[in-house]
């Protein structure tokens, strides 16, 4: 299993310790345990900014960055071993675990740092934390900035500047290292092995769930522990449900199936989509509507490279699926009259693609001053075009209606202009038909 080395923590958080004011700090919680229901807990997943900086596997936790502390600069508040606990719940790193196996200069129990965090705050100017993430957490933190207040009059110096943590880190994140490009691949092909997979099982009378279980036994059995979101699968009028998750619908000979669905590797994200007919074979009216949004996407990849801006994808789609939506009698009209009048909205409402990371939809802004950001190497996104016809959109012919298709790739920015990471999923017509063929 391909993992973020040690070394890449480190870096990671040096470079954000470069960007604080001096004689500041940065204090950042693990995620909270989420409970599904009663004593029963979701799968434990670690917050995104979190496991950027430490790649600590456990809740409970707060990470403290104090850049020049003479001490160590990274402090980690982590539980502590328990025989009897670990027996029911896993083994845990402990205070010894965190410095030997993750890089904490100083490691202190969780049940401490009421004690002992007041202390490495007091006499800072300046706070950095993930304000408005976490409530109980702040409430917490002004718990210990207060404890700090009280005791001013013996000459405690609370902090005077609370600062938002998001933009340095967010900004950060932005830029794929070569080790995390090597995890993001990884979880790529394991996603378009499970996409493949769901192909070649597609068939007349299972139900969508059927395939969802192909993607799952695919991930599990290839070490992801978890799918990155909710998969998507959708067949017939479903595959004009953007978020369709019911996944319960009957498979019918005739219809299409869109799957959304990838895995995570070390908490990165995959993110593909792929559309085929549940029998193999596509009809005039589905491969129409399919190569229309496949050149969509072509046109996409065309722009994207360092010297283009995040919209230009997008842009590039729009122009190429509302010509084609003209060409095929569902729009009248001037090509760009219709574009400046957001006429193929009815069939295409949502954006081209989407920052791609430690979350699905990373972080990241996409406008800068106003502008949109321009493209730089080592930026990981998704090309997503789509069309969707409604069902009851009775402005179409009838054979039209029902037929939703979105084709997804996840990509990086190179020097040259993209690399696509889910290259391997058959995305061509004939190359669909042959592969569901060779399955029958």
């Amino acid at each position: 299993m391909i993992h973020i080395p040690k070394s890449e923590y480190a870096r990671r958080r040096k470079a954000l310790m470069a960007q604080m004011e001096p004689n500041s700090i940065a204090i950042l919680p693990a995620a909270a345990v989420a409970i599904r229901n009663r004593d029963v807990e979701h799968v434990y997943r670690q917050d995104s900014n979190f496991q950027y900086l430490s790649g600590f596997p456990e809740p409970s936790a707060v990470i403290v960055l104090i850049p020049g502390r003479v001490h160590g600069e990274y402090v980690l508040f982590c539980r502590e071993r328990n025989v009897e606990r670990e027996l029911w719940d896993g083994l845990r790193a402990g205070q010894e675990g965190a410095i030997r196996d993750f890089g904490a200069d100083d490691a202190f129990p969780i049940t401490d740092i009421d004690d002992i965090l007041p202390g490495l705050i007091e006499g800072r100017d300046r706070v950095y934390s993930a304000m408005g993430a976490n409530p109980e957490f702040d409430r917490n933190l002004m718990e210990w900035i207060n404890a700090i207040r009280s005791k001013a009059n013996l000459g405690a110096q609370p902090p005077n500047e609370f600062v938002a943590l998001d933009h340095l880190l967010h900004d950060m994140r932005l830029y794929k290292s070569a080790a995390e490009l090597k995890v993001m691949r990884h979880a790529a092909q394991i996603s378009a092995r499970a996409h493949v997979r769901a192909m070649q099982a597609s068939r007349a009378g299972l139900h969508e769930y059927s395939l969802e279980a192909e993607l799952d036994y695919e991930f599990r059995k290839s070490g992801a522990k978890m799918p990155a979101y909710g998969s998507i699968v959708a067949s017939g009028d479903n595959t004009c449900i953007l978020h369709y998750q019911e996944n319960n619908a009957l498979l019918k000979a005739g219809d299409l199936v869109l799957i959304d669905a990838g895995c995570e590797i070390d908490c990165y994200a995959s993110d593909i989509s792929r559309t085929f007919p549940v029998n193999g074979r596509f009809s005039p009216e589905q491969k129409a509507i399919y190569e229309l949004v496949l050149a969509a996407q072509e046109a996409a990849f065309a722009h994207i490279a360092p010297d283009k801006h995040w919209n230009q994808a997008h842009e590039a789609t729009v122009q190429v699926i509302t010509a084609g939506l003209v060409e095929l009698g569902l729009l009248q009209g001037d090509l760009q009259e219709l574009i400046a009048t957001e006429a193929y909205k009815p069939f295409y409402m949502h954006r081209a693609g989407h920052w791609l990371g430690l979350d699905v939809h990373d972080v990241g802004e996409y406008k800068v001053g106003g502008e949109w950001r321009v493209l730089e190497v080592g930026m990981t996104l998704t090309v997503e075009p789509g069309i969707y016809i409604s069902p009851n959109n009775l402005n179409v012919a009838k054979k039209w209606r029902g037929i939703g298709v979105r084709i997804e790739d996840d990509v990086v920015v190179t020097k040259h202009g993209c690399e696509i990471l889910t290259g391997e999923v058959p995305k061509t017509v004939a190359d669909i038909e042959a592969l569901m063929a060779g399955a029958a």
